[in-house]
C-alpha cells in the first residue's frame, strides 16, 4: 500500500480569505466536536467563529497560527502576549486555543503548530511559555508533556463539561532563547 506526501505547514496569519476561514471554521467545529482544544463545548457554526477569528486578528496581543494539510487550514493556535503595561510578567506568554481537526490528525501538525508557536514567543523575547489543558484532553496531555512542558498544577474545578465539573493542568516550559541572555542568567543555581 503507497503512502500519500502531504504538504504541512504552520503559518502566522494576519488576514484570511473567505475560503481559508471557511475551512479554519470547519475545523473548528470538528475539533470541538470531537472535544479537542477550544473553550467552547458545543459548535458554534461559520457565522459566529469567523466573528471569532475575525476579533482574534485585531487584538495587538494576540497572534494567530494556522496549521495547513494539503493547503487547507485544519487547525490554529494563538499566541496571547501580556499587555504593555504588565512589564513584570513581559518575559512570559501563553499558548492557547490550539488543536488539530481530527480528520487532520496523525501527521505530526499538532508538534509543528506548538513548535512554531514556541519559536515565535522566543524570537519576541519571551523566555517562558504557559498554557492549561482540560484533564479530559489525553492526546493533547501526551502532546505537551512530550515536549518538554512541565506540570505545575491542578485546578479541580477549571472547567464544566455537559453537566460534569472537569479539572484542568497547568503547564510551563522555559524556552531556550534566540537572544538575549544565557538561560542560566535567567534561572541561577543556588549555592
Amino acid at each position: 500500500m503507497s503512502q500519500v506526501a502531504h504538504s504541512l505547514s504552520v503559518e502566522r496569519v494576519e488576514m484570511l480569505e473567505d475560503a481559508d476561514m471557511a475551512d479554519l471554521c470547519e475545523a473548528t467545529d470538528a475539533a470541538i466536536i470531537e472535544s479537542g482544544g477550544f473553550g467552547w463545548v458545543a459548535p458554534q457554526g461559520r457565522e459566529a467563529l469567523t466573528r471569532h477569528f475575525r476579533g482574534v486578528l485585531l487584538v495587538p496581543e494576540r497572534e494567530l497560527f494556522v496549521a495547513r494539510l494539503d493547503g487547507h487550514p485544519v487547525g490554529s493556535a494563538q499566541l496571547v502576549r501580556p499587555a504593555r503595561n504588565n512589564e513584570a510578567q513581559a518575559w512570559s506568554a501563553h499558548l492557547t486555543h490550539a488543536y488539530i481537526a481530527p480528520y487532520a490528525r496523525g501527521h505530526g501538525l499538532a508538534r509543528m503548530l506548538v513548535r512554531r508557536v514556541e519559536e515565535r514567543a522566543a524570537a519576541l523575547g519571551h523566555r517562558v511559555l504557559n498554557l492549561d489543558v482540560r484533564e479530559t484532553q489525553n492526546t493533547a496531555i501526551s502532546l505537551f508533556e512530550g515536549l518538554g512542558y512541565v506540570r505545575w498544577g491542578t485546578h479541580p474545578a477549571y472547567a464544566r463539561i455537559e453537566g460534569r465539573t472537569v479539572a484542568g493542568h497547568h503547564y510551563y516550559k522555559i524556552l531556550d532563547p534566540q537572544r538575549g541572555r544565557p538561560m542560566e542568567a535567567l534561572f541561577p543555581q543556588e549555592s
